[in-house]
């Protein structure tokens, strides 16, 4: 039996078929897992359109601003409709104004800081808020995170101390839904070419330092961070919450 079948998902994040959000989706639906997704704004929403068809034309697509309480009311007012119950959420958001992701963090504006929060790592409480009554017979809850979390990494700026609320709001999700049994997890991914990563001044850098300080002398494949998600959304990983799991190549136990 796969390791998910019976079980119904929600993906917020996919962008395009490089999205580590895709990634994931595809290896759950591969478990057996049946999901539902949503895009953000009309500039996306063709592209996801596409990538979704493959599941069936009675995928559930919705549009959803997780900026906005009624967008996320409406998304699992109507997952609740079509599925019954709720599973797996996949939480692959993240945004900063450009301008914040270039030259220093000490000029981050008030606004620049207050978007990346509120799109970065409140989203993730929000979320997680809106799907645990549809969670009936516990979930598994995935976020995506970054070393820039724990460690300075320059250019990531403002992003970087939103990923560090997006992984202290998982601890503490973890513990306030973990009577429900729902666990809440984020994975720390190493640096892949998605669309988010390319507006990262010297990301191609980044990538090649990874490759040359890295145990492993690379970092991670999208299939990796797939197999990794679909991991954490097993009753293989019933015991594990609140946890940061680093799929890098191992660049992160490295000091120098």
């Amino acid at each position: 039996m796969s390791s998910l079948a019976g079980k119904t998902g929600i993906v917020f994040g996919v962008a395009n078929k490089r999205s580590i959000a895709w990634a994931i989706a595809q290896a759950w639906a591969k478990a057996g897992a049946k999901l539902a997704f949503t895009y953000q704004g009309e500039r996306l929403k063709e592209n996801v359109e596409e990538l979704v068809a493959a599941f069936g034309p009675d995928t559930l697509l919705m549009p959803c601003d997780v900026t906005k309480d009624e967008d996320i009311a409406n998304v699992f007012k109507t997952v609740g409709e079509k599925f019954g119950k709720l599973n797996l959420l996949l939480h692959s958001v993240a945004f900063a104004p450009k301008e914040a992701l270039e030259g220093d963090f000490v000029n981050t504006t008030r606004e620049a800081y207050r978007v990346a929060h509120d799109v970065s790592a409140y989203s993730l409480v929000a979320l997680s808020r809106a799907a645990a009554p549809l969670m009936t017979e516990g979930g598994s809850i995935v976020a995506m995170s970054y070393y820039g979390a724990e460690k300075v990494v320059p250019h990531y700026n403002v992003m970087g101390v939103a990923k560090a609320s997006l992984e202290a709001s998982t601890r503490y999700l973890a513990y306030d839904l973990g009577p429900k049994k729902i666990r809440v997890n984020c994975i720390s991914a190493g640096p892949v070419n998605t669309l988010a990563a390319r507006g990262i001044s010297g990301f191609m850098e980044m990538i090649k330092h990874y490759e040359a300080h890295a145990p492993l002398k690379r970092t991670c494949t999208p299939d990796e961070l797939g197999a990794t998600g679909t991991f954490l959304a097993s009753d293989g990983a019933a015991a594990i919450t609140g946890q940061v799991l680093y799929v890098d190549g191992g660049y992160q136990i490295m000091g120098m």
